[in-house]
């Protein structure tokens, strides 16, 4: 297992990720600026963007391809699936599965069983074959079809309690430290090679402070081995309303300390020391900073000889992805929020100054400013008006003397 020597190596050119609550404007814009006119089934489609889990757009520059995912984990329409699909001109082809998962016999493949159809050429449902080098084989319905491939993420084992949960311990101040907490039994890696990672997403507000991390003291105290990325906004200096990039990203691996040294019987925490920007001035003096919670998994190299590249739906190119290898494999843990049913975000208040306090802020500024100025031109003028003092009366000396 290992990382790219810098983020985004083997990434496509752009790539972003947007965290929405709803897909209705995109609905809304796709019903009345590309369907067709009076086309009911573009319409509907559409329609059923607003209950998409997620939504994924890939564009090709090279053969100029555009290729749209979208995933239901419900159906659209309440209770039931209900899908008519039409080729809209000779030259496209629509194929048509309905699959469900199956338990493969190895655990770090994905197993599919079911039926798959073209739209406007199969008359009934047929077997497909689709082996790891993408070839499929078309031919009369004789049984269900059957399909597996190696997945790069699976979930870390649930025997050992794989779940973590993410706090901002009070009080916060200016300096929040961000700590992970697991569950002791489950930091046993799945094989020895793994590496435990964290994958941090920091709003523009907070950044993480790359000279402090580069301190071997500093990473051991709080269960840290090294920042292996960091990218987004990096300037330390700069306040938040000058910041034009939506903040940073950084992937930190964790020291597991073995069970005799340092694990205690119920827990063990790793600690992540973030700072705030300058923020604008607001009416109460506070502001409420919202921050997702962390990706946390284990990274493993892959078996020899494994075809990591015949998955569809790996995204290979996007996120903490590409900062890996493409041989790797990731064991997920689970967050387990405090509150069943709480959202995967840390609401954490922080202080600002006070939007009607800020008047006193400059009055006092420009009044320390002279004072400052007056405090500077008097002792100038007191050490000028000694060395006067001082010119005149070794004149008057030397006159007396001659």
């Amino acid at each position: 297992m290992s990382t790219s020597s810098s983020p985004f190596t083997s990434s496509s050119a752009s790539h972003c990720y947007e965290g929405l609550p709803s897909l209705r404007h995109l609905a809304a814009y796709v019903r009345h600026s590309i369907c067709p006119e009076n086309d009911t089934q573009c319409f509907k489609r559409a329609d059923h963007l607003q209950q998409a889990d997620y939504l994924d757009i890939d564009y090709d520059a090279i053969s100029r391809g555009l290729a749209l995912t979208i995933f239901h984990s419900q159906p659209p329409e309440p209770e039931r699936w209900n899908e008519e699909m039409k080729p809209y001109d000779s030259s496209a082809k629509t194929e048509v599965g309905i699959l469900t998962p199956e338990k493969a016999a190895d655990s770090e493949d994905l197993l599919f069983e079911g039926f798959v159809a073209v739209v406007g050429e199969d008359e009934e449902l047929s077997m497909s074959i689709l082996c790891p080098c993408r070839l499929q084989l078309m031919i009369p319905f004789q049984e269900p079809t059957r399909f597996s491939f190696p997945s790069r993420h699976h979930l870390a084992p649930t025997t050992s309690g794989s779940t973590f949960l993410t706090t901002f311990p009070a009080p916060s101040g200016l300096h929040p430290t961000l700590s992970i907490e697991f569950p002791s039994s489950s930091m046993d890696p799945p094989e020895p090679a793994c590496a435990l990672h964290t994958y941090l997403t920091l709003p523009s507000p907070l950044f993480v402070d790359k000279y402090q991390l580069s301190s071997p003291n500093l990473l051991a105290s709080n269960n840290l081995r090294a920042i292996r990325a960091l990218f987004g906004e990096t300037n330390l200096e700069a306040p938040d309303w000058m910041i034009k990039q939506w903040g940073s990203a950084v992937l930190l691996e964790l020291a597991v300390p073995p069970p005799a040294q340092g694990r205690s019987k119920t827990s063990w925490h790793a600690d992540f020391p973030l700072h705030l920007r300058y923020l604008s001035p607001t009416a109460g003096g506070k502001l409420q900073v919202v921050v997702p919670w962390p990706v946390v998994f284990w990274a493993c190299p892959a078996e020899q000889g494994t075809k990591m590249d015949a998955n569809p739906f790996d995204r290979v190119n996007v996120g903490y992805n590409s900062l890996f290898s493409q041989r790797t494999m990731f064991h997920h843990f689970q967050p387990k929020p405090a509150i069943k049913g709480a959202g995967l975000v840390e609401q954490l208040t922080v202080p600002v100054v006070e939007l009607g306090g800020t008047r006193w802020v400059e009055s006092g500024t420009i009044g320390a400013i002279c004072l400052g100025v007056a405090w500077v031109v008097w002792k100038l003028t007191t050490i000028f008006s000694r060395d006067r003092r001082a010119d005149t009366g070794r004149a008057v000396k030397g006159k007396k003397t001659q």
